[in-house]
């Protein structure tokens, strides 16, 4: 079974890294532009400091570092989806935890510069990576159930599900209220 959000998350994520890793390389002007990506409003050299190769060349490696990671669990997905569930779990795991460390660096290094707004665009992108990572493992974990879960079951569960939808209609076609198990509505 293929895992279509799970890849879809990871080749999102190594983009929106990547990106952030190319436009960070201009100096000052870039990391300027790369808080413009992620939603900050950078206005004029704010940063003359930031000339100096000794902190943009880390901050771009590292960026990159991440953006690989997640296009090496989007590989590990595409290739291994199909052999093992689990494959590329541990990748993305780490994938996930450098990006959160990554993004923790950025808002502390902002904040010791003094760049006002910096904490709630790195909430929204610490927030957004967390549901991408929430999503994928959903999606591993139904997989894995799928698979180890007989068929009799899925079944089973498949005409249960069935039949309280065509009854749910059925009561709302009629107008009657539906007949809920415990006596609660």
């Amino acid at each position: 079974m293929r895992h279509v959000l799970s890849s879809v998350l990871a080749l999102h994520w190594a983009v929106v890294f990547a990106l952030l890793a190319y436009v960070c390389m201009d100096g000052s002007r870039g990391i300027a532009t790369a808080l413009g990506v992620l939603g900050l409003s950078v206005r004029g050299n704010r940063f003359p400091h930031f000339e100096n190769a000794a902190v943009v060349a880390p901050l771009s490696i590292a960026l990159l570092i991440v953006a690989v990671l997640f296009c090496w669990a989007f590989v590990e997905t595409l290739l291994n989806a199909a052999a093992r569930p689990d494959a590329g779990e541990s990748v993305a795991r780490i994938a996930f935890i450098s990006a959160s460390f990554l993004l923790s660096l950025i808002l502390i290094g902002g904040v010791a510069q003094g760049i006002d707004g910096l904490f709630m665009i790195v909430a929204i992108q610490m927030t957004a990576l967390l549901a991408s990572y929430i999503a994928m493992l959903a999606e591993r974990r139904s997989t894995f159930a799928a698979m180890h879960l007989p068929e009799g079951d899925i079944r089973v569960a498949s005409r249960m599900a069935m039949g309280a939808a065509h009854s749910s209609l059925l009561s709302r076609i009629s107008g009657r209220p539906e007949n809920k198990p415990g006596g609660r509505r």
